[in-house]
């Protein structure tokens, strides 16, 4: 099977490929467990808020800087402090987190496949994202399986701004004008925003629902119904993604 005719697989990394459950606690180590929640639940939503509302003002900055004030944010918000050595700490973090427990067997088994070419697709920077790939503990052993670590610092917006999803596209030889093309391009992702964003580009994605597991999952971003539909499928893990996609593409024959 030519390169061309293989499915494009992009992994979304931070919260998809990656837990920042160390960083959770790390902050409990300061706080207790409550309150590290709290503030670990404010740093996730300021983090994405303030790139959307950065999109929206057509302004960027590093996603390195965006996540620190953050935390600084959400730290205010929640009432409490952290000496600079400990941001500085938790911001380090990021370089080591590890796997969640269904990345492993799913990166082995397109090492050596056929059919599909996976890259890493990341808000984060070139710097951010290599180090996170290749030094995670977990990650680091399958970094030769990624033909590519795209991210959104050459465009300068964040997802879910088409502009990224197009760069995507161009970086893995697709021609974003071409339905057939993009339609070939798949979005493996945690955040149920990058399933909409990446569905409106016209791609496809599966969306890795793990509270699925608990029976407190199930797609409520209601936002597709206005944008573009919601994920193409479903999954509780990205092992599942992985088989997922390849019976959905023998299915369509893409």
């Amino acid at each position: 099977m030519t390169s061309k005719s293989k499915t494009v697989v992009a992994f979304d990394l931070y919260g998809t490929l990656l837990s920042t459950e160390s960083i959770s606690k790390e902050l409990a180590v300061h706080f207790g467990d409550d309150k590290a929640a709290e503030v670990s639940a404010l740093w996730r939503r300021f983090q994405l808020e303030y790139t959307w509302r950065m999109n929206s003002m057509q302004l960027y900055k590093p996603f390195s800087d965006i996540t620190r004030t953050s935390l600084l944010h959400a730290l205010k918000e929640s009432g409490v402090k952290l000496e600079d050595k400990d941001i500085a700490n938790l911001m380090k973090a990021y370089d080591n987190l590890g796997t969640f427990d269904d990345v492993p067997s799913a990166l082995e088994g397109i090492k050596n496949s056929e059919t599909i070419d996976a890259y890493v697709f990341s808000n984060g920077t070139n710097d951010m994202v290599s180090s996170s790939v290749n030094q995670s503990p977990s990650l680091s052993k399958f970094s030769e399986v990624f033909k590519g670590l795209i991210t959104v610092e050459e465009v300068k917006v964040y997802k879910p701004h088409p502009k990224v999803y197009s760069y995507l596209l161009k970086q893995v030889g697709k021609d974003p004008e071409n339905k057939e093309h993009v339609a070939s391009v798949w979005l493996v992702t945690g955040n149920p925003f990058d399933v909409v964003g990446a569905r409106a580009a016209g791609m496809q994605a599966a969306w890795v629902d793990r509270q699925g597991h608990h029976g407190k999952g199930g797609w409520s971003d209601r936002l597709g119904d206005l944008a573009s539909g919601g994920p193409t499928i479903v999954v509780e893990g990205v092992d599942e993604a992985i088989k997922g996609i390849e019976k959905w593409v023998e299915e369509k024959k893409l």
